[in-house]
Parts: structure tokens; sequence; C-alpha cells
């Protein structure tokens, strides 16, 4: 059985979304990622740190974080 969910990335001043899916089952280590998902994520981290903005947009939602200062 499989579930989705989002994980958040951020490096930087860079966040990203992306949707992966948790594999569920009895084994000890569930929820677990599959490979692909797991590739996924450091690829879409990878992108981000080399800023390459094309790249991680391919594969997640991006968003740019900006200091909030107080007023």
């Amino acid at each position: 059985m499989t579930k989705k969910q989002t994980k958040i990335i951020h490096e930087g001043q860079f966040a990203a979304e992306v949707e992966v899916e948790l594999i569920e089952s009895d084994d000890p280590w569930a929820p677990y990622l599959s490979l692909e998902d797991a590739a996924k994520l450091d690829g879409v981290r990878q992108a981000l740190r080399q800023g390459d903005l094309a790249r991680a947009l391919k594969l997640a939602r991006v968003y740019r974080l900006m200091p909030i200062t107080a007023a």
C-alpha cells in the first residue's frame, strides 16, 4: 500500500515541495520511499544547491524564501 505525501526541501534561499509516495508495509522500516522517490528528493536538493532552478522546477514546486523584518 502507498500513501502520497509532500516532502519539503530547504536549500539556501529556496524551498521545494516534492510529491512522493510512502510505501506502507509490515516491515519494521515502514513507511519508506522507493528508490525513485529518494533519487527525486536528492535531485531536487542538488539542483537547488547548484542554482539550477529549471531542473528543480521539473521535479517540484519551488519557492524563494525572503526574510521578514520587524517593523
